[in-house]
């Protein structure tokens, strides 16, 4: 048992201009089938949301999607979703999206996705939780940000040893392994700390 049933991805309501960015969501899609893992969404029908849930339901596996009333209005929610959660405000939805998921995968996006990303981050710098978080970097897309978290470790905000554990993939096939590989340290790390306790 890999301990991993959902897998929340945050990526943009478009597809941004390269057909990269909307490949890589379909043939991530497709792998989440394939493996057996559900998605938990942002709950839109367009851009790579839309495109990533849609692949996994052709594959044949589960979509969870999350949105806020007032972005199902703008966003219009995948009412195909084999459930579609909508929810007061975005306060919600990301607790939601939280709750449901056991990892977190980021494939690109606009601002909305990067405030999701960085929220993950933040909540594992300080130890809330040891959810696997995995950057899929198309095209170079994510290397700026990785570049600015090494200005921010050079420059003295980020101390050694309190650094998000992220991980990065180039590819829609290591993603997978990846993040079941760190949750698997993750449930072992957790369960020599129980013992150490009850010792």
């Amino acid at each position: 048992m890999s301990g991993v049933r959902n897998i929340c991805v945050y990526c943009g309501s478009s597809s941004g201009n390269s057909p990269a960015y909307a490949e890589t969501a379909d043939r991530m899609g497709a792998a989440l089938a394939q493996a057996g893992i559900g998605l938990v969404f942002g709950g839109g029908s367009q851009g790579l949301m839309g495109r990533i849930a849609r692949a996994v339901l052709t594959g044949g596996g589960r979509v969870t999607g999350i949105i806020p009333h007032f972005l199902d209005e703008q966003e219009v929610g995948m009412k195909e979703a084999t459930e579609l959660h909508v929810v007061q405000d975005m306060h919600t939805r990301k607790r939601l999206m939280f709750e449901k998921a056991d990892a977190f995968l980021a494939l690109p996006g606009g601002i909305g996705t990067l405030e999701e990303l960085t929220e993950q981050l933040t909540l594992m710098r300080i130890g809330r939780h040891t959810k696997p978080l995995v950057l899929l970097d198309v095209n170079g897309y994510w290397r700026p940000l990785l570049a600015l978290f090494a200005h921010m470790r050079h420059s003295g905000f980020v101390s050694r040893g309190y650094e998000a554990h992220y991980q990065v993939a180039e590819r829609v096939e290591d993603v997978i392994p990846i993040i079941l590989a760190a949750a698997s340290r993750a449930r072992s790390s957790e369960a020599e700390k129980t013992l150490l306790e009850r010792l």
